[in-house]
């Protein structure tokens, strides 16, 4: 078992690795999944020792040039080879700390009130939705509770229905979380929702296992509201200034379209609900 989640990370991502895809031959029945180590260290080329070492956690202080040669050994991609990076640095390298923030700027929740035909919400590492705007609730209202993008894409039943394209879902929501646990493996708040994850959801266990890494990025999702219907939305996500840690995060419809309409269905909704309490 590798000791460190440098170790780790470099076993689970030689071992989906097949010999054909990096055009090395295959003879007879292999004892191990995917890449043997010194397979790795001959693309990479670097003594099988070292490579040993690496990936056992025995060696700490890679040179730029071993971390680009094991990167494109494993076909990694820019967002794989930059977690790649930030797990070789030394702890006390690193520039996030554990217990990020929580807080919101109250400047920023005001902006979010203020956007009354658009959900905003803000994400911390782990997932958690800090703080939303009435938009950003109603449109989360079949959850119970609305608290932890990953816990209501895993374990809320509400999820397989909300998110239409669940599987894509479930993968970004891993492969993000990986993000931030190659940020600061110690991270107290990250390790209490994978741990939960893992226990609650086979799937989620899967995918973990399987150290896939991507950011949250810019692209169209489909969802469907219990009672507004069918949404296709696109999303931004930004960086906070005042908290780095923190993601603001944006679902926008296109003009004149059924999710604009469906949107504004939405709207009315928050407006009716606050006119009864």
């Amino acid at each position: 078992m590798s000791a460190t989640p440098l170790g780790d990370f470099l076993r689970a991502r030689r071992e989906a690795i097949k010999p054909q895809d990096v055009g090395l031959p295959e003879y007879g029945r292999r004892r191990v999944k995917g890449l043997r180590r010194e397979e790795v260290a001959l693309l990479a080329g670097m003594s099988s020792d070292y490579y040993v070492r690496l990936e056992q956690g025995r060696e700490s202080s890679p040179s730029p040039q071993v971390v680009e040669a094991v990167a494109r050994a494993l076909r990694l991609d820019a967002f794989a080879t930059e977690h790649l990076w930030r797990l070789v640095q030394p702890p006390e390298a690193r520039t996030w700390r554990h217990g990020a923030a929580t807080a919101v700027d109250p400047q920023l929740l005001r902006l979010m009130d203020g956007w009354t035909t658009a959900p905003a919400f803000v994400l911390g590492p782990a997932l958690d939705i800090l703080a939303c705007n009435p938009m950003a609730a109603a449109l989360h209202e079949g959850f119970s509770p609305a608290d932890n993008l990953a816990r209501m894409v895993f374990l809320d039943p509400a999820g397989r229905e909300f998110y239409q394209e669940w599987e894509r879902a479930a993968h970004s929501c891993a492969a993000e979380l990986r993000a931030a646990y190659g940020h600061d493996p110690g991270d107290p708040r990250v390790a209490e929702v994978v741990a939960d994850l893992s226990a609650g959801s086979p799937e989620f266990a899967e995918l973990w296992a399987r150290h896939d890494v991507k950011p949250k990025t810019q692209e169209g999702k489909h969802l469907r509201h219990p009672r507004v219907g069918d949404l296709h939305i696109l999303f931004s996500a930004f960086t906070v200034n005042s908290a780095p840690h923190q993601q603001l995060v944006v679902y926008q419809a296109e003009p004149a379209g059924p999710t604009a309409q469906a949107f504004e269905r939405l709207r009315a909704r928050t407006e009716n609900q606050v006119t009864v309490s």
